[in-house]
């Protein structure tokens, strides 16, 4: 990959300025200044937030005692059927 020399990153300079205008220039340098800022300042925090600190466990001040399970009634059918009867005859005589 070839190298960038004082004429390249002259003439890049210059095609920036052309672009964006000499009054924008400073404008857009001091707004990416400030995201830098915030951002190399929320990366800071985040990586004191990922340490461990040492927390006291809090113990619950009320304990729930276990709720009573309701069980449901068996279900009685109201038509039983006696195993050692034989089905009634529906067949009709030919």
């Amino acid at each position: 990959m070839p190298t960038l020399g004082l004429p390249e990153i002259i003439f890049i300079v210059l095609i920036v300025v052309l672009l964006f205008g000499a009054k924008r220039l400073p404008d857009a340098a001091r707004s990416l200044g400030r995201s830098l800022r915030i951002f190399k300042s929320e990366v800071k925090e985040l990586s004191n937030d990922d340490a461990p600190q040492a927390t006291p466990i809090q113990q619950p001040t009320a304990v729930q005692q276990p709720t009573a399970v309701q069980q449901t009634p068996p279900v009685v059918n109201p038509n039983p059927v006696d195993p050692t009867q034989q089905p009634p005859n529906t067949q009709q005589p030919q």
